[in-house]
């Protein structure tokens, strides 16, 4: 366990920067999973977040530790304006609304705008200035020389040089009064250039105040953000569609916009970039096919069982439950692409062949399937096999393995989170499209063999029609009705 006070006490996620003497932190740290014998963290971090949950005077987050770069928070509301006043009372107001809906899984919404930073303000009388003859940029610099310092001048010797800063002592500019009775020493030019010292107090009231922490700001426009995480046991995408399903139906000032930000919206960039990661997969893979079989049927046939292997990864994920992750499922299935169509090239590949040594399109596509079998089924196994103890997490020990002959299965891990939804998404849409492979192209490369032949007789039929009845449209378009009645 390790606690940090004002010094690295800031939540990475926040974006603030620097030190807080108001903020802590404490960081548990558990025991590897191999050693914890498949104890979870999880209930650990509920029984925490119910022990710290009330405390009065505090705010306490209770959060698993990120891997990876920073990512928001899964709620995030975001309310951005122009007018700070108005922004300020709709997020307070917005806060209160959903909190009012009591909508499952949210933690707790809280808003990044700080209003309550203490600060001393020196109110300063400019006409008793005016004619003391001291101008508030003197009275600036000697309060900011006082509290921060100034460097003056600089100490060197044979290896280094040392700044020399002047500013009052520390228990002199700890203490308000001792600052606010500072004596003022400047040159009166209305006296004919006298010396004078004139205190602090003799032309500035001070009172107690507080101010803005900050103005944080999006796209020029000032944003105010209410953001929370999502209880164990709740999924986020559904939280969050709750929560704007009751924003929907919230009535925004005029001048303000709500929206919803966080986790969701890099998901949605990270999901439009997979996307067009796979079209452009699609694209190069239909032009190599084109430029091989010089065929557009056979293209389209091979092409098909992506969309076979997609419906194979959706109908495994909702029928075991799994998570569906958006970066490495996303990732699965583009590589799915380039997996699944090497087995319709191997069908299509020796079913061409095949009709090259003079035989009919319906043994040929029969002696495909019967020859191509095995390798598929062979090469698919393999695959799904060789992606089962990465979808599982199996560990093992190789270094006690040969040196105490104990390998030290377990299973689970870090890694199974961050590889699990990869290999299970491949193992899934694998499996479905090498089952339906053997039954699907064969079929599909005989309906369009079917579809050519048909093609070709009516052609013949219109070619013969034209060839009797020479000479006239009329007789053409007669010709052409009858072949279309027959056709009908």
């Amino acid at each position: 366990m390790i606690s940090n006070v004002t010094v690295g006490a800031v939540d990475p996620t926040s974006g603030e920067v620097g030190n807080f003497p108001n903020k802590g932190r404490i960081t548990v740290a558990f025991v590897k999973f191999a050693e914890r014998n498949g104890e979870s963290t999880t209930k650990y971090l509920e029984k925490v977040r119910a022990a710290v949950k009330g405390v009065p005077g505090a705010e306490v987050t209770v959060d698993k530790e990120q891997g990876g770069p920073p990512l928001p928070k899964p709620i995030v509301v975001e309310i951005t304006g122009d007018n700070l006043d108005s922004l300020i009372a709709t997020s307070d107001r917005v806060k209160k609304y959903i909190e009012s809906k009591n909508v499952a899984g949210v933690e707790e919404l809280r808003s990044d705008f700080q209003a309550n930073k203490p600060e001393i303000v020196f109110d300063l009388d400019r006409e008793r200035m005016n004619s003391e003859g001291i101008s508030t940029g003197q009275v600036v610099m000697n309060l900011r020389t006082a509290v921060f310092g100034e460097e003056i001048s600089r100490f060197r010797d044979a290896n280094d040089d040392y700044p020399i800063t002047l500013r009052l002592q520390k228990d002199q500019r700890e203490n308000i009064e001792a600052v606010r009775n500072m004596p003022m020493v400047f040159r009166d030019m209305g006296m004919g250039g006298v010396v004078r010292e004139v205190p602090v107090s003799s032309f500035a009231n001070i009172y107690y105040d507080n101010t803005y922490g900050g103005i944080k700001r999006l796209d020029q426009k000032r944003i105010i953000t209410l953001s929370s995480n999502v209880l164990t046991g709740f999924n986020p995408n559904e939280v969050v569609a709750a929560i704007q399903e009751e924003l929907n139906n919230y009535n925004t000032p005029a001048g303000i916009n709500i929206r919803m930000g966080g986790q969701q919206e890099e998901q949605a960039e990270t999901g439009a970039f997979l996307g067009n990661a796979m079209l452009i997969s699609m694209g190069l893979i239909f032009l190599i096919l084109i430029m091989q079989f010089n065929s557009f049927s056979r293209t389209v046939i091979i092409m098909s069982e992506i969309l076979f292997s997609i419906f194979g990864v959706f109908l495994g994920v909702g029928i075991f439950k799994n998570d569906f992750s958006i970066v490495m499922s996303g990732i699965g299935i583009v590589a799915l692409a380039g997996i699944v169509v090497r087995n319709g090239i191997l069908l299509v590949e020796f079913m061409d062949l095949m009709l090259s040594q003079g035989m009919s399109n319906y043994d040929a596509i029969v002696e495909a399937g019967r020859t191509r079998m095995t390798p598929v089924l062979l090469t698919a196994t393999a695959a799904i096999l060789g992606l089962i103890p990465l979808g599982v997490g199996l560990n093992m020990d190789f270094a006690a393995l040969f040196s105490e002959f104990n390998p030290h299965l377990y299973f689970g891990g870090d890694s199974v989170a961050f590889w699990g939804p990869l290999a299970w998404t491949m193992i899934y849409g694998l499996s479905f499209a090498t089952f339906l492979t053997l039954i699907i192209v064969p079929v599909m490369c005989l309906l369009a063999f079917r579809a050519k032949d048909w093609v070709s007789n009516k052609r013949q039929q219109i070619a013969a029609s034209l060839a009797e009845n020479p000479g006239t449209t009329g007789n053409t378009t007669s010709a052409t009705t009858k072949v279309y009645t027959e056709q009908e």
